[in-house]
């Protein structure tokens, strides 16, 4: 229409009513009686008046939604819209329930091809987040099914809508907004023979839905990382590495940073005292030390109040000497992580072994990862991570050259691509000539999201200066990963072929 003046989506008004019946008739002109009764309009709205809305355009009702919220396991999968409403009394409605039903969706023929659905439809979805309900449920007609009733089943019809074999411009348009087909309806609107009383069960997810928790929850969807490249240098004793370390905890806590992450063996510069010894000596020296830097970095947790990804540390535990790291939570809790595949150095050169233990963290912030350095170059791991919930991956990393390093960045950033998730990575920068083996160090800490319009357009959300110590805080939202797993231009996670390929822990 060319002379539209104005658009607008407001409440529905009892004033309405009679514009109202007159768009519902225009509708629905194969079922001329089917429209409500102002008694009936009268009590939605004095049930829940949220929910009932209108399009005007030029001040002239073009099309409506009318709903209700249900207690949805009083009814199930298996109602009839007689059900639902309370023989359309709408006694069903209850400010406890947990899913908004849609009883109406209409538009009036005049107005159709204005995209008037779509508002309507993203109002629902407004209300149904504002509402913080689990989900968005109505029964869709099937208008064009009597048309091949007598070929086909529901079920096939269906299927044949969606593969574009036959077209039904009403399941079309409710999927086009999002809504997934449930399951098949019978008997479910009295009176509908265009769909042989059929109906296909719609539904949306509020993928910001929060279960209501009797327990006080700080659980965050803005999330700061304070990412920590660290210089090799010369430090007398423990306590000094220490000291520099609680300045870099300090500096990222005072910009109110969530967590802290160190990079791989970035207590290597203690062993310089143990040079006198054979490598594979010196880097067992240096485990003596882990479990005093984890005891102290666990003070420093609470006291800072941030989560520190330690990085890792070499440590011995049954004779064998492995390459871990501890995540010490702010509230005092402390979990380990290994590293699960050592470098042909680490082997050859320190006789390292691998780890075993892969595992998803609980944090205040979400759920996260944690591999260390070449564990990022297989991407196996990150995605079994990726199925159990995690939102970001962290990796602590060491590298000796630009070659190493861009082994680690560039798998890390495909990590972050192929799993929805946000990837973070810091390593160390220096020289330590006084230190065999971990004598020159490459690094650039970065950021890594996916790809797709509300993330930045080469994937990446902040990066450090190559080779200089710094710290980079970075705030991330959790909320945007949630959209893109239900809506992005490509959904790497949903559209796997689980018919032809799996993967699954041993």
């Amino acid at each position: 229409m060319s002379d539209i003046e104005n658009i607008e989506l407001s409440f529905l008004s009892i004033d309405d009513y009679q514009e109202l019946k007159k768009a519902m008739i225009e509708s629905y002109a194969n079922m001329p009686e089917s429209y409500w009764n102002e008694n009936h309009i009268k009590a939605l709205l004095d049930r829940f008046p949220e929910g009932q809305v209108v399009i005007k355009i030029n001040n002239q009702i073009a099309g409506c939604a009318l709903s209700i919220i249900v207690d949805y396991e009083k009814f199930g999968d298996n109602h009839t819209y007689k059900e639902i409403t309370g023989n359309y009394t709408f006694s069903t409605h209850t400010i406890n329930g947990d899913v908004l039903y849609g009883i109406e969706l209409f538009i009036r023929p005049e107005f159709r091809g204005l995209r008037i659905g779509r508002r309507l439809y993203d109002y629902r979805k407004e209300l149904c987040e504002r509402l913080n309900l689990k989900s968005i449920a109505f029964g869709g007609r099937i208008p064009n099914y009597h048309k091949h009733a007598k070929e086909v089943t529901p079920k096939e019809y269906i299927a044949k809508v969606r593969r574009k074999e036959l077209v039904d411009p009403v399941l079309n348009f409710q999927v086009s907004n999002d809504f997934h087909p449930s399951k098949i309806l019978k008997n479910y609107l009295e009176g509908d023979e265009a769909s042989g009383e059929y109906a296909v069960l719609l539904k949306w997810d509020n993928i910001y839905y929060e279960k209501q928790n009797i327990k006080a929850s700080t659980k965050k969807s803005l999330v700061r990382l304070g990412l920590i490249q660290w210089q090799m240098r010369p430090y007398k004793n423990l306590d000094e590495l220490l000291q520099q370390a609680e300045f870099f905890i300090d500096a990222v806590s005072g910009y109110r940073s969530d967590f802290a992450l160190f990079p791989e063996f970035f207590s290597a510069p203690l062993m310089a005292e143990n040079n006198h010894l054979s490598e594979p000596e010196a880097i067992r020296e240096l485990a003596k030390h882990t479990s005093s830097i984890i005891y102290k970095f666990s003070e420093l947790a609470i006291s800072y109040n941030i989560n520190i990804i330690s990085g890792s540390f070499p440590e011995i535990q049954n004779d064998r000497l492995y390459n871990v790291g501890y995540l010490c939570r702010r509230d005092g809790s402390v979990e380990r992580y290994e590293k699960l595949h050592v470098t042909p150095d680490e082997v050859k050169v320190w006789g390292m072994e691998r780890g075993n233990k892969l595992k998803v963290f609980d944090t205040d912030c979400g759920k996260i990862g944690i591999l260390i350095c070449y564990d990022v170059e297989f991407p196996e791991l990150s995605r079994l991570l990726a199925d159990e919930g995690m939102d970001i991956l962290f990796v602590p990393f060491l590298t000796d050259t630009q070659n190493g390093y861009s082994r680690v960045r560039h798998c890390a950033q495909a990590r972050a691509i192929e799993n929805e998730c946000y990837v973070a990575i810091a390593g160390c920068v220096g020289n330590l000539p006084k230190v065999h083996n971990m004598d020159i160090q490459y690094a650039q800490s970065m950021v890594f999201t996916p790809c797709d319009f509300a993330f930045p357009a080469n994937g990446i959300k902040a990066e450090a200066t190559p080779n200089n110590e710094m710290i980079l805080i970075v705030d991330l939202d959790i909320d945007l990963l949630r959209e893109l797993h239900q809506f992005g231009s490509v959904r790497n996670l949903k559209d796997r072929r689980k018919d032809i390929y799996q993967l699954k822990r041993v």
